[in-house]
């Protein structure tokens, strides 16, 4: 049956709602960045570029890096609007825009998507200035509560582990990466479990004027530790998406992973001040690799 024009929404010129892309703009390969100004950052080592699209947040520039067609496109921050990208992103390549059909699964497109972004650490063995590959990604948003994930065992008990030791109303959800892109890309790279927070601030455990309901948040973190025959489970750093990435792309078909500039230490209370080189230096071996 086609989709319903109110649920799949296409602006006049037949592009996809948000992102302002028809199925032609997109590659097989995305890089994504938070941040709209860090999309050139990107772009300005591709060979050539064929497209540049802005709408909103989202911007999108799409060339060649050595021979290679990908795109890097831009997200803003936090898990709603990873929920928009991986949607449209699907859409233009698992939905026929004529029909407004989903495609057989026969002729469904997995893409292979990388964050690259910045990210806090929570374990004093995990220094400013390294990169990190996120292994599990678990999310305190409530953007699964909305979609049947499915977990595995492992995922389910550490999401319950978390959810005892924060105190929290409701169970967090916890989803494993790409192993494909992780070996691929991040096998030189310190292996992590990223904690997907719904804010910056407060879920951060950061106070300026406002207290935090729990005042030793940040030591809840870096604390929790979960025992498994694969080994200890610890939190290794936080950031607002990656969670998002991981369960929409498990869902979708997608192979994704989350790539982490880590420029901040809440354990010594350190911040980089060459932010951008880590970030450039984490863009270079991306797109050498991918």
């Amino acid at each position: 049956m086609p989709i319903a024009e109110s649920e799949f929404i296409l602006n006049k010129d037949g592009s996809v709602y948000h992102l302002n892309l028809l199925p032609d703009h997109i590659s097989d390969t995305i890089i994504t960045v938070g941040d709209p100004e860090r999309v050139p950052s990107v772009s300005e080592h591709f060979d050539s570029i064929e497209t540049k699209i802005h709408k909103r947040e989202f911007v999108t520039h799409v060339g060649y890096y050595k021979g290679k067609r990908m795109a890097v496109i831009s997200t803003g921050m936090g898990t709603d609007n990873i929920d928009i990208l991986m949607n449209e992103l699907d859409a233009l390549v698992n939905i026929d825009f004529v029909t407004r059909e989903v495609r057989p699964q026969a002729e469904h497109i997995s893409l292979r998507i990388v964050r690259v972004g910045t990210s806090g650490s929570l374990q004093a063995d995990v220094p400013v200035g390294s990169l990190l590959a996120s292994e599990h990604a678990v999310g305190l948003d409530s953007l699964m509560q909305f979609y049947p994930l499915v977990e595995t065992g492992l995922e389910i008990e550490v999401a319950q582990g978390i959810q005892e030791a924060l105190q929290l109303p409701y169970r967090p959800y916890c989803v494993r990466g790409s192993d494909l892109l992780r070996e691929q890309i991040g096998h030189d790279m310190i292996m992590g479990n990223t904690l997907t927070c719904p804010g910056f601030y407060g879920p951060q455990g950061r106070v300026l004027r406002l207290d935090l309901r729990m005042p030793h948040l940040i030591e809840a973190y870096q604390n929790y530790r979960y025992q498994s025959a694969e080994g200890e489970f610890r939190l290794t750093n936080f950031e607002m998406e990656t969670a998002g990435y991981y369960s929409l792309g498990r869902m979708l078909g997608h192979e994704v992973l989350s790539l982490n500039a880590i420029v901040a230490n809440r354990t010594t209370g350190e911040f980089a001040t060459n932010a951008d080189q880590i970030v450039g230096d984490l863009i270079q071996k991306t797109l050498d690799r991918l």
